[in-house]
């Protein structure tokens, strides 16, 4: 399990926490608690206020234009 990645997609806001647990079987629960345990204090309770508003994080709360993980204006065209 890559905790990178997993902290990467969880700081995501088009990443919602289906997905990780769809690649890699963790739960909000679970995720939360890694978070916990692999950010600063400050970091932690910054991203628990970040994702905490966020109707993206849930499949079930997205709107329906939300169809991909990512936004296509994040990654460089190559």
């Amino acid at each position: 399990m890559k905790i990178s990645r997993i902290i990467e997609m969880a700081w995501e806001d088009r990443t919602p926490f289906e997905a990780i647990h769809l690649q890699y079987g963790l739960g909000e629960s679970q995720l939360i608690r890694l978070m916990l345990g692999a950010l600063k204090p400050s970091s932690f309770k910054n991203w628990r206020k970040r994702v905490s508003g966020r109707k993206t994080k849930h499949e079930q709360l997205r709107p329906s234009g939300v169809a991909r993980g990512y936004c296509p204006t994040l990654y460089k065209q190559r």
